[in-house]
């Protein structure tokens, strides 16, 4: 039988490496990595190879359901739900007014444009606002950190570095495509000193510097690099001068901020500091490299990742091979219409929200709760959530889901039965990336690579599931917006995404099926930047203006064994949630056979020590409770993490970390939450 080749992308996450889709009879038989893609170079992930197994579930939605009186569910067609829908949706509208309505797209709304592009169009037309995303508590802070210092958003390149400081990242199971790159630059000795930012020694520290951290003082550890990077007359006085302000404020601002007193707060040797502040600033070129959150979901979140940008600054690399790089963005066509209101969160977070005359989409997710049930600062009465899964994703997932099922109506587009689409009204059965055609764009933004693909269509859509966009379209039309909605065909869309950026659909689907580069990488120091001063601002007056630390502070966890010494007495282990395996992206691909084999449960890792304190072994089940709730968890014992801190995987519904975290506190700047420092209890399940 004749077997096809598909040229494609994978959005199973962020990194959408390039793969060959091996179909016969019309039927996905095999997936490998793309060689010419420069992502993937060929290799592929678990989450890769597993596709077929995912894409032909016998647990996928393959029609329409509506939820019935007595909780069970009945199968309709689609003219049935989308009627119902457009009916519920004007409902609310000519009730509450259009801000009542939310829309919610998780973190596949990053990576797959058609679904977010088509979700903003329809929240715009319709008139609400509140459009609520994994942005409200993911990766923003640090591009508004970036924005906030240089006026655009700079992208590290570490396989170009001499020497890189790696945050909280596992690139073995996180980001495998840009690990691969930097293990091939210290083999080839190009990349001198690799330093590791982490409670855990992870495989990358084995063949570099292991910085072992508390869990929440990263800003810290980096004031006491500063402070070293100052004293010792190791920054760029020549980029500082012609392109850098405030610094004499920063100079005098980290004066206070010894490597003495900052390993008292982040339990680093002073000499350790000293050390890697003097490889960073002498190393030319240099790159600070946080992981996806592990940075952002502090109360310190944003400041965290503005003395990142600080530190890339006064040492000079900046708009340098192997620093960090103001690549050109791809410029793709905009579907979104004009905003008439502000979304929730706005005057609780303004700059999270607007500054300079940008504008941001998002509302802020973590006040979702208190404006459905205490309807501050209005209430929210629907919600169409799509491409994601916020009663398992965002913290404190009970009282997320007591919102969700106080809402009048919610309308949940999907591939299988979320936990969130348990709790919908109208459940519709959602195409994968696979059955549906699009545009892969983010490799700028994710890998420093001006390069882009048209994502083909692999495969016929299985049962009567529906593409996003004609989703939102046929909503569209039976409220009377079809003027909004005039595409007819996924190539019309491709076209119109496509048309600003200099590539057609043509050269990406017949000429270069693997993809192609829009621009040429250059590296071109910037005369002005995009700032008020039009320089990169160290000290920030617009912060200072709006009653924020104009220059970060090394804020204390709101729980920690500094900041509430009584509540550590009775939770006396530091917990850190969110670690990655290569199997899973957050709550998906459960379920998967293929995968399940390697990581059939979740795995709380402790040291051995810790754990024996508590008459706990490896392999024993393990009680954590913080403050907010209690789960249990199979233990992994491990001598490379710390000792007094357990780390836990999120995306399990069996375990969820969400049961254990809060909505607040919040960074003061973004609104985001805690969930990488908190404290817990552990103890032995009986």
């Amino acid at each position: 039988m004749a077997q096809e080749v598909i040229k494609s992308d994978c959005i199973m996450c962020i990194n959408s490496c390039g793969i060959n889709a091996y179909v016969e009879d019309g039927k996905l038989v095999k997936v490998e990595g793309m060689k010419e893609h420069p992502i993937s170079l060929g290799e592929i992930c678990p989450r890769g190879e597993a596709l077929p197994q995912w894409v032909y579930s016998k647990e996928r939605l393959t029609h329409p359901l509506r939820k019935k009186t007595d909780g069970s569910w009945e199968r309709i067609s689609w003219d049935d739900a989308l009627d119902t829908v457009a009916q519920k949706f004007q409902e609310i509208k000519d009730k509450y007014g259009a801000k009542a309505l939310a829309v919610y797209t998780g973190s596949l709304g990053t990576e797959n444009i058609e679904l977010a592009a088509f979700a903003q169009r329809f929240r715009g037309v319709y008139g609400t606002p509140n459009l609520l995303s994994v942005e409200g508590n993911c990766f923003r802070s640090r591009i508004m950190a970036r924005q906030m210092t240089f006026g655009g958003y700079p992208i590290e390149e570490p396989w170009n570095a001499k020497c890189i400081v790696v945050f909280g990242q596992n690139m073995d199971n996180s980001r495998i495509t840009v690990g691969r790159k930097i293990y091939k630059a210290m083999e080839a000795g190009t990349l001198e000193h690799v330093i590791i930012v982490d409670p855990k020694k992870i495989p990358m520290a084995e063949k570099g510097i292991h910085i072992q951290i508390r869990p929440g003082t990263d800003t810290a550890l980096c004031l006491g690099m500063l402070n070293v990077i100052i004293k010792e007359k190791l920054y760029d006085k020549e980029f500082v001068d012609k392109f850098c302000i405030g610094f004499d404020k920063l100079a005098e601002h980290v004066k206070q901020y010894t490597p003495e007193k900052m390993s008292e707060i982040t339990w680093v040797p002073a000499e350790d500091i000293i050390k890697i502040a003097r490889l960073f600033a002498t190393s030319k070129p240099a790159a600070l490299v946080p992981g996806t959150c592990s940075i952002d979901q502090h109360v310190n979140g944003f400041q965290g990742n503005r003395v990142h940008a600080i530190m890339q600054a006064i040492t000079g690399n900046i708009d340098v091979p192997g620093g960090w790089v103001n690549i050109p963005f791809i410029r793709l066509g905009d579907m979104r219409v004009t905003e008439i209101s502000d979304p929730i969160g706005s005057e609780e977070h303004p700059l999270f929200r607007r500054f300079w005359g940008r504008t941001s989409p998002y509302g802020q997710q973590m006040l979702f709760a208190d404006s459905v049930l205490k309807g501050k600062p209005y209430a929210i009465k629907g919600m169409m959530c799509t491409g994601g899964n916020p009663a398992m994703t965002l913290p404190d997932s009970e009282r997320i889901k007591e919102a969700i099922k106080a809402l009048d109506f919610v309308v949940v587009s999907e591939l299988f039965m979320t936990e969130t689409a348990e709790l919908a009204d109208i459940v519709l059965p959602a195409c994968s990336f696979l059955e549906k055609g699009g545009v892969g764009y983010v490799y700028g933004v994710t890998n420093c690579i001006p390069y882009a693909m048209v994502r083909k269509q692999v495969i016929q859509p299985i049962g009567e599931c529906w593409p996003d966009w004609k989703i939102w379209t046929e909503i569209g039309k039976r409220m009377g917006y079809a003027e909004f909605f005039p595409w007819k065909t996924e190539d019309e869309i491709v076209d119109f995404f496509l048309k600003p950026s200099g590539l057609t659909r043509e050269q990406l689907t017949n000429e270069h099926p693997e993809g192609a580069y829009y621009t040429e990488m250059k590296y071109v120091q910037q005369k002005r930047y995009n700032t008020p001063s039009g320089k990169i601002e160290l000290y920030s007056q617009t912060l200072a203006e709006n009653g924020y630390d104009p220059l970060p502070l090394p804020v204390e966890p709101s729980k920690s064994p500094i900041n509430t010494p009584k509540l550590f007495a009775k939770y006396p282990v530091i917990l850190t949630t969110g670690a990655r395996i290569p199997e899973y992206t957050h709550t998906q691909l459960r379920g998967v056979p293929i995968l399940e084999k390697t990581a059939p449960v979740p795995l709380a890792e402790i040291h051995p020590d810790t754990a024996a304190k508590y008459g706990i072994a490896n392999g024993d089940m393990m009680n954590i409770e913080t403050t907010k709730g209690k789960i249990t968890m199979k233990v992994s014992t491990t001598d490379a993490l710390v000792r007094g801190v357990v780390s836990i995987p999120h995306g399990w519904s069996k375990a969820n970390a969400n049961e254990l975290t809060e909505l607040e506190p919040r960074d003061p700047v973004t609104g985001y939450t805690e969930m990488k420092a908190l404290l817990c209890r552990i103890s032995k399940a009986v």
